[in-house]
């Protein structure tokens, strides 16, 4: 059969990116549960799909900041008002948050909470910024690139599994 990846994403940059983290976690808790909805007038098998949804992080314009362990608490308290146990998976998009933002984020959700469903990424940006900017281009940066890349990588799978920290990112 087809596997649905459903990705509804509130974006935290562009020019309307002035929200704060409670308006972003109202729209993206209002986008899930009308998602859902859908899904279900549409028959999807829960069971079968793979939501990919942003995480609840104020605005990049909005000029404020919120902890690590805010985006896990308010991000977990939306997904649990929302999706249901069925989904056997949240695959997060990076969505402008930086390479380390990104993988503690994640790393938090999984360290503090015991879920229904197996957290990971499906990270663009916050997997490839840092290879792209250590190849630059150059042939001769092939090397650094992909090493910047295996360390994101590896930083992402530990953060899957609840098991990252500064230190290991910092040991690189």
């Amino acid at each position: 059969g087809i596997v649905p990846i459903v990705e509804p994403e509130v974006l935290m940059d562009g020019p309307n990116s002035k929200h704060d983290i409670a308006r972003c976690e109202a729209v993206t808790e209002w986008a899930l549960k009308e998602q859902f909805q859908e899904l279900y007038y549409a028959g999807v098998k829960l069971e079968g799909m793979i939501l990919k949804p942003n995480m609840v992080v104020p605005g990049q314009k909005s000029g404020t900041s919120a902890s690590v362990e805010e985006v896990a608490e308010r991000t977990v308290r939306v997904l649990k008002s929302c999706v249901p146990s069925a989904v056997p998976g949240i695959a997060f998009l990076s969505g402008g948050q930086s390479d380390e933002d990104a993988t503690a984020h994640l790393s938090a959700m999984n360290a503090m909470y015991d879920l229904p469903w197996k957290l990971t990424f499906s990270y663009g940006r916050a997997l490839q910024a840092a290879c792209l900017s250590a190849w630059g281009g150059k042939k001769e940066n092939v090397p650094a690139g992909q090493k910047a890349f295996t360390h994101r990588a590896r930083m992402n799978s530990l953060a899957s599994l609840g098991k990252w920290s500064v230190d290991q990112e910092k040991s690189a």
